[in-house]
Order: C-alpha cells, then sequence, then structure tokens
C-alpha cells in the first residue's frame, strides 16, 4: 500500500487533568473531574488527522512493552493504520496535561527515552520511499531519518513546537524540511527569516492559539489568518489543535491547493479540535472540513 503522509516519530499517552485554573492554587489537594487518559502525542495526531481526512497515513516510532505500547498498538490495529514500533526498555512516553476551564492547558511531558537514541533505519525506510510526504517530528532519533526522506525526493514537514530560535537542537529539523510549523510561544522575530536563510523550506507557518496563525510563504509578504470560531464548538480543551492544524494543512496541500487555502483549512481543523474534550478525541473528518470551509470562506 502507498501512503500519503508517513509520520515518524511522536506517539504516547497522555492523562488529562481538569483543574479550576492555571496556575494551581497553593492547597494541599483540589478536586478535579475523572482523569482521563488518550493515546495522544504531536505525532500521533498528525497521523491520526491525515487518517479522518481520507488519506492513507502511517506512523514509525519508539514506543515501550508496556501497558502504554500495547494500547497504541491496540489503537491502531482497530483503526487499520499502519503502524512500524521499536520496544525500548525506557517505556512509552507520556504526558499530564492541566487544562483549566477556558481550554488552556500545561502538558508535563515525560520523554523516557534517553538522549542520543538510536535505532535501526530500517524502522522508516521502506515507508519513506513510498510515501508521498514525510511528517519528521522532533523526536532525537528521527533527526536520522531527515536524510532517507531528503533521498527519497519526497516533501517533507516538521513541527518545532515552541522553540526558542536558538536551540541548536531543532535546527536539523527546520532546515531540512519543506515545510516548519512553530509556534509563536518563544519565537523570536529573525527566526523564520534563519529558516529560510539556512533552510529549504517553501513555508513556514506560526501558529498562535487564540491570536491565529501567520503564513510565512518564502519570497512573499507574510499573511495573518484570525484564528476560526465555531459558535457550536466553543472552546473547551486546546490539547492537540496545532496537530489537527498540521494534518488539515498537508491534506489540502496534498490535493493541490494554495499555502493560503491549506492554511485556512488548517484554522478550521484546530478550531474543530478545541470543541471537544481531551486528546484527539474528535479530530474533523473530509466531509465536515469541506462544510466548514466554505461556510467560513
Amino acid at each position: 500500500m502507498e501512503l500519503d503522509v508517513f509520520v515518524i516519530g511522536g506517539v504516547g499517552v497522555d492523562t488529562i487533568v481538569r483543574v479550576p485554573g492555571l496556575p494551581l492554587p497553593e492547597t494541599e489537594t483540589i478536586h478535579v473531574e475523572p482523569v482521563e487518559t488518550y493515546v495522544g502525542h504531536t505525532g500521533h495526531g498528525v497521523a491520526l488527522g491525515c487518517h479522518l481526512l481520507g488519506l492513507q497515513a502511517g506512523l514509525a516510532d519508539v514506543i515501550g512493552d508496556d501497558a502504554e505500547g500495547r494500547r497504541i498498538r491496540q489503537l491502531y490495529d482497530d483503526l487499520r493504520m499502519p503502524l512500524h514500533v521499536v520496544l525500548h526498555p525506557s517505556g512509552t512516553r507520556r504526558s499530564v496535561n492541566l487544562v483549566d476551564l477556558d481550554g488552556r492547558r500545561v502538558a508535563l511531558y515525560d520523554a523516557r527515552q534517553p538522549a542520543g537514541l538510536r535505532v535501526d533505519p530500517d524502522l522508516w525506510r521502506t515507508n519513506v520511499v513510498r510515501a508521498r510526504h514525510v511528517h519528521v517530528s522532533i523526536m532525537d532519533f528521527a533527526r536520522d531519518a531527515l536524510s532517507d526522506a531528503l533521498a527519497a525526493d519526497c516533501t517533507i514537514s516538521t513541527d518545532l513546537h515552541d522553540w526558542d530560535g536558538r536551540n541548536d537542537y531543532h535546527k536539523d529539523f527546520a532546515t531540512a524540511a519543506d515545510i516548519v510549523f512553530v509556534s509563536t510561544s518563544a519565537l523570536p522575530d529573525d527566526a523564520v527569516e534563519w529558516i529560510f536563510d539556512n533552510g529549504r523550506a517553501e513555508v513556514v507557518v506560526a501558529m498562535a492559539g487564540a491570536d491565529g496563525s501567520y503564513l510565512h510563504v518564502r519570497g512573499e509578504e507574510p499573511e495573518h489568518l484570525p484564528a476560526v470560531e465555531l459558535p457550536d464548538r466553543p472552546v473547551v480543551d486546546t490539547n492537540g489543535a496545532g496537530d489537527a492544524y498540521v494534518a488539515a494543512f498537508l491534506a489540502r496541500r496534498l490535493d493541490g491547493v494554495s499555502w493560503y487555502d491549506a492554511a485556512h483549512a488548517g484554522s478550521v481543523a484546530g478550531a474543530w479540535a478545541c470543541g471537544s474534550p481531551g486528546t484527539h478525541t474528535d479530530l474533523i473528518t473530509a466531509e465536515d472540513l469541506a462544510v466548514r470551509s466554505r461556510t467560513l470562506g
């Protein structure tokens, strides 16, 4: 089976704790709603989002031979999505996400796997050469996949998340990708220019949460896309909104639409994701994306 999108890295398990406010009050005990656990993390969000948008999507990653890893494998079996894994004794990545009443979150990320972890490149090589597009999450082991994706002559994307424009860890990903997503939360003014000057990116999408996103196309003036509001889906949880944006952007771009239209689709998908509690519990489908995009213009 050929793949439209092959994601390398970034699946784990999220525990969601809904709290009355952030930061937490200084008290010994806080009563909260029932605590829920979901398969999540950034690579999974992109792969699942693309799958629900009608693409053939698969994922490769390093997980543990533990309850969390078995839960991930069972989910991908149930979804009939290709999953290729290496089992590592450090276990499956986890995150505890605190979410307040306005949907804002603080993520306590347990990466688990040791710095400098390297795996057999056969984990991804067979699928890279038969994929239209490869999305590489910023897992340390995944940086070794960048050269194989470049050699396969497929398009590449990455999400740098809260990169500060200086941390060397992110630079391999930033310079290898054709499409770079990044949060504005710590981004300095010169970071986008650095990516264009030092990498091969055609476009950089700076995601700014409630302020929308900023579309930077090489050689063009940046455009601001305001955040989309869906009155029937008010914000309850921002977990996974960025991953939903990335998935819809990639899906529409692979359909051949303009960069702007792809970004607009991402905005709609991100807003949709914010309207459900938990991580990746209700990502937008192709039908709903088409309807909402037409309605919003």
